[in-house]
């Protein structure tokens, strides 16, 4: 990485990119080819470098690492569910990666791109040039398939891909498969491959050690960081865009002690995320008019649609105490070992609306490791949320506020999920690999246990122990301790219960999108052109999960790094 220069050093460069996750590290290592275009890519979060690699990120199973606060951007919050008349609304932490590689160094390892009509909806809703025909050759240029070839597989592109093998998958999530083909849901090879319904062996990008591949190492290569042309500063946080009328000239970025420094750009690209991109476009007086003179900032560009549209796939889970034949024997597996995808049937709905990841474990700990689950979401969801800023303050997080399930469709089809997640794991072939079936949810409650550390592991160990002695006292130790009361036969039988328990215990799968979307002029809508340009400000693009102008029927990391790709591509076209 070229050295981090002195503040004087940074006067001009030809791109600023804000925002170092998924799709910065590409940005970055695609527009520095050009040795004459200088390029500067700033991270509020730690660097993740070939030979300087956390252990955490670079083991296969998550569970610390996306946990862990210091990879994390610690005080955003966020609202999840619509709780119903009357009743109180409380934010809860939402994990947001704070680290070179965002998404792509702490998340699953999913590597799934969605349906073919996900980007032909795109350009349904004003996002020209973006449908499934000019987004899969892009798809196939950035994965290296060890398992598939073909016209639907790419196999030299920065970004290895592997599906689960035989030797990787646990018992548990084995049987969980033979199961559901049981049931009438075909276990199939390919999750990128047809866009069917079925159970599929996780496709997960790592590489040829099994290990994490970050787009920080995937793409931010030795060679790369070692162009003169490009400047990697992480740790250092931008706090707002400089605008010289209705242009963007560069930005104002603090380092780790928190001196701010002035960099000057020829342009700008935000590449901060769904939730940090937006507040960027905020806090410059771009977007809601009455918002931006409510907290004193004058309107340099009234774009309504910012901070609007913001998407999820809202989850709820099902899970299981496994007898000890049935644990994942390796700490260091992927926990999202299998998936399956299926069609809800409801009207109007897609097919593969539905997602399970099937988990042979569900957290870190010594409780997590005795827990299977499925863990279900809304693959193609409805609801809408917003953000705004609660201050001018440039440090101060957004309001977040997911709405899930206020659209009915959604509620509806999770409610649905936990029935059925309940019926899979009830079902009599998982007799000998499950015992205590219960409702299971990622509650702030759970989220602060959750966090890695020794009184967390200590107080977790000892829990687990218990468990594992109780025996016939089981069932009531895990509804007393773990579910706080609530029993999955008591919400299967009251159908206002079990719809009060979803609405309340609903939570996200840390896919936030769509909220500087892209679209057609004339639109309100709309954020940005389908080339990612900020509608009335020159000089400034948006390159990340924001653009989208729906949600995707996928883990949003790879659809991320094909974005962040065509973005690149048109920035170098001069579209």
């Amino acid at each position: 990485m070229a050295a981090v220069p002195a503040p004087e050093a940074l006067s001009g460069c030809d791109v600023l990119i804000l925002g170092g996750g998924s799709a910065g590290c590409v940005l970055a290592a695609r527009l520095s080819e050009d040795s004459a275009r200088r390029v500067v890519l700033v991270e509020a979060g730690r660097d993740v470098a070939a030979g300087d690699i956390p252990p955490e990120v670079r083991v296969r199973y998550p569970g610390r690492a996306y946990l862990d606060t210091s990879n994390i951007w610690s005080q955003l919050e966020a609202r999840m569910g619509e709780a119903g008349a009357n009743a109180p609304r409380p934010t809860r932490r939402y994990e947001q990666a704070r680290i070179l590689g965002g998404g792509s160094a702490i998340n699953a390892l999913m590597a799934n791109r969605g349906a073919p009509g996900d980007y032909d909806e795109w350009e349904a809703l004003g996002a020209a040039g973006w449908g499934w025909e000019a987004c899969l050759p892009v798809f196939r240029a950035i994965e290296a398939d060890r398992d598939f070839a073909g016209p639907l597989h790419g196999t030299d592109g920065p970004i290895q891909v592997r599906r689960i093998t035989d030797a990787q998958i646990s018992p548990f999530v084995r049987r969980v498969m033979e199961t559901l083909a049981a049931r009438g849901h075909p276990t199939r090879p390919d999750q990128n491959g047809e866009w069917l319904d079925g159970a599929f062996r996780g496709t997960v990008a790592v590489d040829d050690k099994g290990e994490r591949q970050p787009t920080s190492l995937a793409y931010l290569t030795p060679q790369v960081r070692a162009r003169p042309n490009l400047t990697v500063l992480a740790g250092h946080q931008a706090r707002r865009l400089l605008l010289e009328g209705r242009r963007a000239v560069g930005a104002e970025i603090a380092g780790p002690d928190g001196t701010p420094r002035t960099v000057r750009a020829g342009e700008v690209i935000l590449a901060a995320g769904a939730i940090h991109s937006p507040a960027l476009l905020l806090r410059a007086g771009i977007g809601p008019a009455g918002e931006l003179a409510g907290l004193g900032i004058a309107v340099a560009a009234a774009l309504p649609g910012v901070g609007r549209n913001l998407m999820e796939h809202p989850s709820i889970a099902v899970a299981t105490f496994l007898p000890p034949a049935l644990r994942e024997k390796n700490p260091g597996e992927h926990h999202e070992q299998a998936i399956w995808r299926y069609s809800s049937g409801y009207a109007g709905a897609p097919p593969g609306d539905m997602h399970a990841a099937i988990l042979a474990r569900s957290g870190w700990h010594a409780v997590g490791h005795r827990l299977g689950s499925l863990f279900f979401w809304v693959n193609k969801s409805y609801s809408r949320g917003h953000l705004r800023l609660a201050s001018a303050d440039p440090m101060a997080e957004p309001e977040v506020d997911f709405r899930m399930l206020s659209d009915p469709r959604d509620l509806a089809r999770l409610t649905d999920a936990l029935r059925r997640g309940a019926q899979v794991l009830l079902d009599p072939r998982m007799d000998g690999a499950r015992d205590v079936v219960f409702p299971a949810s990622y509650t702030p409650r759970v989220a602060k246990i959750a966090v890695p550390g020794r009184w967390n592991a200590l107080q977790r160990g000892t829990l687990a122990a218990l468990l594992d002695a109780a025996g016939p006292l089981r069932a009531a130790l895990i509804h007393a301790v773990v579910t706080q009361g609530i029993t999955l036969r008591g919400l299967l039988e009251d159908e206002d219960a079990l719809t009060a328990f979803v609405r309340r215990n609903v939570g996200g799968t840390w896919h936030p999108s769509g909220t500087c979307r892209m679209g057609r002029q004339g639109d309100p809508a709309a954020v940005t052109t389908p080339t990612g340009k900020v509608i009335g400000v020159e000089g400034l693009r948006v390159a990340d999960a924001s653009l989208m102008p729906a949600i995707p029927r996928a883990n949003t990391n790879m659809p991320t790094i094909m974005i962040a790709e065509r973005i690149a591509a048109f920035v170098k076209e001069g579209r």
